[in-house]
């Protein structure tokens, strides 16, 4: 019989350091995780952001459709320009005044010295923005959710983009609690939301919601 105490007594012991340790390493684990799977996921909205700016400035709007955008990246091009200054002789002021060349105006003109592929200049000899909108993230088969539209701003229609992924589905096999704690964080230094995203569908926002620490961070 004190044999059986022992042994239960024991196991209590070992339940209970466990309970202990997990409580202070479980959330320095989940972190660990964490992080280097949002360096991961912010790698690639990046590079989502730096196509969608390229479709802006080329075509005028941003796209909603993943094949559209890789469509593009493949064949668009790039205007490679040269700004140069120039003036002229005012004529009609100057005739106004009866002199010669008294006044002049000052204009800025841009040449077009040639173009360059969109893809070479974003995305160099890699071809990864052909798998930019998957979750890198292993285990994960699911891509960012990718949306255009327009919105008014005083009398004034913007074009706007958003892509994001729920942290849940970035952190869907780690500890569920520390996953509901993580989707409500605001904080300086965290994600902030249930979602890592950029763009905006509300406003004219092209930026990430991620702090700067993730722009340095290298993918391990």
């Amino acid at each position: 019989m004190k044999l059986v105490i022992q042994i239960v007594l024991w196991i209590v012991i070992i339940f209970l350091g466990w309970k202990l340790w997990n409580s202070v390493m479980g959330p320095v684990e989940f972190n660990k995780i964490k992080e280097a799977r949002y360096v991961k996921v912010i790698k690639n909205l990046k590079d989502i952001q730096a196509a969608e700016l390229a479709h802006k400035e080329i075509t005028g709007s941003f796209t909603g459709d993943w094949d559209s955008l890789v469509s593009f990246i493949d064949t668009a091009k790039f205007a490679i320009t040269q700004r140069r200054d120039t003036s002229y002789a005012d004529v009609a002021k100057n005739k106004a005044f009866g002199i010669t060349d008294g006044y002049f105006i000052e204009e800025s003109l841009i040449d077009t010295l040639g173009f360059t592929p969109v893809k070479d200049s974003l995305y160099g000899t890699t071809g990864r923005y052909k798998t930019m909108m998957n979750i890198p993230v292993e285990g994960v088969n699911a891509k960012f959710d990718l949306k255009s539209g327009k919105i008014v701003k005083n009398d004034a229609s913007y074009s706007v983009f958003e892509a994001k992924v729920s942290k849940k589905t970035i952190l869907s096999d780690l500890d569920k609690d520390l996953i509901i704690q993580e989707m409500q964080v605001q904080s300086v230094d965290g994600v902030n939301g249930p979602d890592i995203k950029v763009g905006s569908l509300e406003e004219v926002n092209t930026s990430g919601n991620w702090p700067k620490l993730y722009d340095s961070a290298k993918d391990k």
